[in-house]
């Protein structure tokens, strides 16, 4: 008896070769400069002391004491934004992921349930 090939077998076959080569990597371009394609921020500089330029744009906590226990809203946000002087606020609330990065010039507040200031953390 002769195998048969049917449309069916063929096509799965098909679409299972047209898959794998949708997986085969290929090494990605390097944007150009004048690109309008965001690009990742270049590494810390690190002084012969040790420092780097990330430690120096770190965040105040002692500048924000005072909303702990406050509700959260817009215009608390902006204000202790500019009050601990970091580059960015990441807001939390019980339950939310979060990157296990270290970023010195990031405050994140974490809210309670009713959107309650409950802890300011740097980092």
């Amino acid at each position: 008896m002769k195998p048969r090939i049917t449309l069916a077998k063929l096509a799965a076959v098909s679409a299972c070769a047209m898959l794998l080569a949708a997986c085969v990597s290929s090494q990605m371009p390097i944007s150009p400069a004048n690109d309008d394609v965001d690009a990742a921020p270049p590494p810390p500089t690190v002084a012969a002391n040790g420092s780097s330029d990330e430690q120096a744009a770190s965040c105040d906590l002692d500048a924000i004491q005072y909303a702990i226990g406050e509700p959260f809203d817009a215009a608390g946000f902006s204000q202790l934004k500019s009050d601990s002087g970091v580059q960015q606020v990441r807001v939390l609330r019980p339950g939310d992921m979060a990157t296990m990065d270290h970023r010195p010039d990031r405050l994140n507040i974490h809210l309670d349930d009713q959107d309650g200031i409950e802890a300011l953390r740097c980092g």
